[in-house]
């Protein structure tokens, strides 16, 4: 498990959230597996109350499972749930690019936009699978911002984790630039005000797990619900 450096003022079950939730989505703790409150708690350096009140938290978001008398485990990735996330993305992702594509992107959100591109093509290769998918992730945030939606962006990421894990794996299971290649497709659309076009190749961006589900669930049975 990764440790993150607590911030300032920041209260102990808050911590506890955001470490097990960071080694949750980036597949540190590995979907199936069981986890103690005391082995949490000690290396995280806090009490078990937090901890405890942690997993309550992350059981409540479906992460954890947590059985009387047997323990506490992380949750098996449920491709239900990332479907209906990734349906409230695709609507919503959709009607952004279409209303980019009717005003325009100013200079100064395409600008932020290609140098996003750029550190996501320095990281396709790499290991560093959490980075790559906060590149990403930062590159829808962007688009929601440059036609005024980050509210609407804070509502969909909140809902992400479990599209997330399952990112991720398909990040360490095949590691090339499709994901960079899909954005500057995507960014190209946008920028010829192509909104049937962007449409297409966001779906595609956002449907691609369907395509890829068989061989991971071949490859990583223990992980998924089935």
């Amino acid at each position: 498990m990764k440790l993150l450096d607590r911030l300032p003022d920041e209260k102990a079950r808050a911590y506890a959230i955001r470490v097990l939730l960071y080694n949750i989505t980036a597949l540190e703790l590995s979907p199936g597996s069981a986890v103690s409150e005391n082995e949490l708690s000690a290396v995280m350096n806090l009490s078990r109350t937090p901890v405890r009140e942690a997993l309550i938290e992350l059981s409540r978001m479906d992460l954890v499972e947590i059985l009387p008398q047997r323990g506490s485990y992380i949750s098996k990735i449920d491709y239900g749930l990332i479907e209906e996330s990734r349906f409230m993305r695709l609507v919503l992702e959709i009607a952004i690019a279409k209303l980019a594509c009717e005003s325009g992107i100013s200079s100064h959100y395409m600008e932020q936009l290609e140098a996003n591109l750029e550190q996501e093509q320095s990281y396709a290769n790499s290991e560093d699978f959490s980075v790559q998918l906060d590149l990403d992730n930062h590159f829808h945030q962007l688009l929601f911002e440059s036609v005024g939606k980050s509210r609407t962006f804070d509502v969909i990421y909140s809902q992400m984790v479990h599209f997330d894990r399952l990112r991720i794996l398909s990040l360490k299971s095949w590691q090339d630039a499709r994901t960079v290649k899909d954005h500057r497709n995507i960014l190209y659309a946008i920028r010829q005000k192509d909104a049937e076009l962007a449409e297409m190749l966001i779906t595609r961006h956002l449907t691609r797990f369907q395509v890829e589900k068989t061989e991971l669930t071949r490859r990583y049975p223990d992980y998924f619900v089935l």
